[in-house]
């Protein structure tokens, strides 16, 4: 049986589409073609329709054209330094030409480095963000800096496909109406960069406590890494992040060629030094706010928002120097008083690797009153106390160091006031390096000074802290003056007939009850003692009470009570009774300090002037103060009456209760008064050098006494001294050259027509002062000294 024949296998025929399936095929692409065609044209009918509805609808760009930032009030020291700053954003605004190349660029590398080459919008950047997130739109990628103008200054923060649109939209007509560089300029100036600032110049000062112009390239670049989420990238909230964002920016700029791999290279190993929340250059707090409400008086609302500049007559060195005399003052007398008690007490962990964080905690409530250190106890013995700060630095305080506190320091003191582990204290360092443990004072102060002459204002300070009492006490305080006030009687006098060679008996005196029933009156002297007939010179040297009082009796007090009112005192605010001889009405340290200006410019009253000149936003003048010499018109005594004062007053301050003055500063031209209240509630200095005056008070918010060796010499004189030592360190000695009308014998000043005992040589005798009052003194007697 034969096999059947094999038939060859046939090789595959070559794959190929059929006429019809290519006819079928090409059909397709050209239908995808068209429909492809027709949906770009329907999208760009869609694209034109919507821009052709949309566009016209646009808001109207007045808010950038003509660009009106909220600038704040900023009050400047006459010498330039910033002392205060007022509204609800921080801003310095600063035209492109003035902002530094280093800052725009930075800017430029990290939001939007081809921001000189496109119009506005960077379409690939936002198609790839659509793309990526289509569905929420919620990509704030590829937004142009034109955009980030338009969104913050036109739309809301939804992230809506919409709200896109609009935003590339207004892109386009900010474009068209604006060149770049005011672009540039209105985004730098308003974007919000955390801590208040709001353009790079205010965070510049807040972060870096420096000029725009002042920037490092690593500064520059770690402000630019602030307004993608200024929060987030606070480099001292946050300085790992903030750091890596700025390596980051830095690196940026060197692929855009803004610099070059050594600016790099410096930038990358910089240290950045940031300044302080509390780090304040001149502490000017209450003269500060003084000038706000002064400006908001006269320009309302505007105040905060118009970018008033306030040029004060204050100079930041002197307004130092007052601040840290009387902080010293303050604190000094604070030693001498009871112990309190620690501010708090908090339980330490027994684990010494968890005691600095719980360190930390316990002190965010109880922050530094600036060289006031809060620390807490971590060791505690009669001799020896260990405690940390809130920087983390451990202390050990020993010696005279714990006097302040020595009671809180023994085993059987009060659980209330004890010094033990875990206790908040307060520690302060002095100028030998040695910290003392001590306590924030309850007792308050003020103080002035102004040239006599122009009505400027040196220096003023309200209060120990405006933080935490913003009571000003040089403008707010009515108090008791003291002999403080004595001046002004035996200015009265000498238009009597008196003269610093008038003889009256330091004798006691003593007021009668009478027939109303009240309670009798015998003042005293401060140190208890009479020293029978003395001259006015040596009585005003001394503060002698009686003698004051004998005066005051003899030349009237009517009359008395009107001459003050020439000085700039309120008649109302001194009761017509003897007891004005000692003081016992109402001043403020500012009224005081006028005052004494008068004898110190030779009888003219000259009114304080505070703020020098005020600007716009753009330097257009507002406001300007001329400061001048007074005129004749301003006159309010006799030259020849103040200095007949003015010896008096040297007199005091060489010999008498403020001789502390001319010793320690070694020169004559130095004129002034103490004055001590009665209980020593108030203790004052008041006084001059012919081109300054300068007034101390010193006391507690609710009259109490001080201490019974308490004085205006031992408490208010040494601020004083402190301040004037820098103050009129290099200016020349002055001494007052004799006016007309008086004339020296035998080595005292007489006026002309009182000389060779024409005027009152002597009251030796009390017959001018009747045993029993009226019944309207006693009143005002019993009142004031019971």
């Amino acid at each position: 049986m034969t096999e059947p024949e094999q038939t060859p296998p046939q090789k595959a025929a070559p794959l190929s589409l059929g006429p019809r399936l290519a006819w079928m095929l090409g059909r397709s692409l050209l239908w995808l073609l068209g429909l492809t065609c027709a949906l770009v044209a329907t999208v760009a009918l869609c694209g034109g329709i919507a821009l052709a509805v949309a566009y016209p609808a646009l808001p109207e760009l007045n808010a950038i054209t003509d660009y009106q930032p909220k600038l704040p009030l900023r009050v400047y020291s006459a010498d330039g330094v910033l002392m205060g700053e007022f509204g609800d954003e921080r801003r310095h605004f600063t035209p492109i030409a003035q902002i530094p190349k280093v800052m725009r660029d930075a800017v430029l590398a990290i939001e939007d480095a081809r921001f000189y080459q496109h119009s506005g919008v960077d379409y690939l950047g936002v198609l790839r963000a659509g793309v990526a997130q289509f569905g929420a739109a919620g990509s704030q990628g590829a937004s142009t800096i034109t955009m980030q103008v338009a969104r913050n200054f036109y739309l809301s923060t939804e992230k809506t496909l919409t709200r896109k649109l609009y935003e590339v939209l207004l892109a386009l007509k900010i474009e068209s109406q604006l060149s770049k560089d005011q672009i540039l300029e209105i985004y730098m100036n308003q974007i919000y960069l955390g801590q208040r600032a709001h353009g790079f110049a205010a965070a510049s000062e807040i972060y870096f406590g420096k000029p725009l112009q002042n920037l490092t390239v690593a500064e520059a670049a770690m402000l630019a890494g602030l307004p993608k989420a200024p929060s987030a990238y606070n480099p001292i909230a946050n300085p790992k992040r903030a750091t890596i964002r700025q390596r980051y920016i830095i690196d940026r700029m060197l692929e855009n060629g803004f610099i070059t791999a050594q600016q790099r290279d410096e930038a990358l190993a910089q240290k950045l030094v940031y300044r302080a929340p509390n780090d304040i250059p001149v502490h000017g707090e209450y003269v500060a706010e003084l000038a706000r409400q002064m400006i908001f008086a006269e320009y309302g609302p505007d105040t905060y928002t118009r970018g008033l500049q306030v040029q004060l007559t204050v100079r930041s060195d002197e307004q130092n120097v007052a601040y840290r005399a009387l902080r010293k003052g303050l604190m000094d007398y604070e030693q001498r008083q009871h112990y309190r008690g620690p501010e708090s007490y908090v339980d330490l962990p027994a684990d010494p690797k968890e005691i600095d964080a719980r360190v930390a905690e316990a002190l965010a409530d109880h922050p530094d009153n600036d060289e006031l250190k809060a620390a807490v106890v971590l060791e505690a013995a009669p001799r020896k106390v260990v405690v940390a700060l809130q920087s983390g630095e451990v202390l050990t305080v020993t010696g005279d160091g714990l006097k302040p506190v020595q009671s809180g320091l023994s085993d059987k003191a009060d659980p209330k006031i004890q010094i033990r582990r875990g206790a908040i204290v307060r520690v302060l360092q002095d100028a030998k390096g040695t910290w003392t443990l001590t306590q924030q004072p309850e007792v308050e102060g003020a103080f002035v000074s102004m040239d006599p002459h122009t009505g400027a204002i040196h220096a003023l300070v309200g209060g120990f802290d405006f933080n935490k009492n913003k009571f000003n006490h040089v403008t707010q305080a009515w108090r008791q003056p003291g002999s403080s006030f004595k001046p002004f009687i035996y200015s009265a006098a000498l238009e009597k007939g008196f003269g610093p060679a008038t003889v009256v008996n330091d004798a006691p005196l003593f007021f009668d009850a009478g027939t109303t029933g009240s309670q009798p009156w015998e003042p005293k002297n401060y140190d208890g003692t009479f020293d029978g007939p003395m001259t006015l010179r040596r009585a005003l040297a001394k503060s002698k009470n009686m003698v004051s009082i004998r005066v005051l009796q003899a030349i009237g007090v009517p009359y008395a009570r009107d001459w003050i009112t020439r000085f700039g005192f309120e008649k109302e605010k001194h009761d017509p009774y003897l007891t004005m001889a000692l003081g016992a009405g109402s001043v403020t340290p500012m009224q005081m300090v006028i005052a004494y200006s008068v004898f110190a410019n030779g009888g003219y009253r000259v009114d304080p002037v505070l703020i020098a000149k005020v600007t716009d936003a753009r330097g257009h003048v507002l406001h300007e103060t001329r400061l001048s010499p007074p005129s004749e018109d301003l006159r309010v005594i006799e030259p020849r009456n103040a200095f007949m004062i003015d010896s008096l007053l040297q007199e005091v301050a060489r010999s008498g209760t403020a001789a502390k003055a001319q010793a320690t500063l070694k020169r004559p031209d130095l004129f002034g008064k103490t004055g001590t209240t009665n209980d020593s509630m108030d203790a004052w200095f008041a006084g001059f050098q012919p081109s300054l005056a300068a007034v101390v008070w010193i006391g507690y918010d609710t009259p109490r006494k001080l201490g019974s060796r308490e004085t205006g010499g031992g408490l208010a004189l040494p601020v004083w001294i402190q301040y004037m030592s820098t103050a009129i360190k290099n200016t020349p000695v002055s001494e007052y050259t004799p006016p007309a009308g008086v004339v020296n014998v035998n080595g005292e000043w007489y006026y002309d027509e009182f000389a060779n005992g024409q005027g009152v040589s002597a009251l030796t005798g009390d017959e001018h002062l009747p045993a029993t009052p009226t019944p309207d003194e006693k009143k005002g007697i019993l009142d004031l000294f019971r």
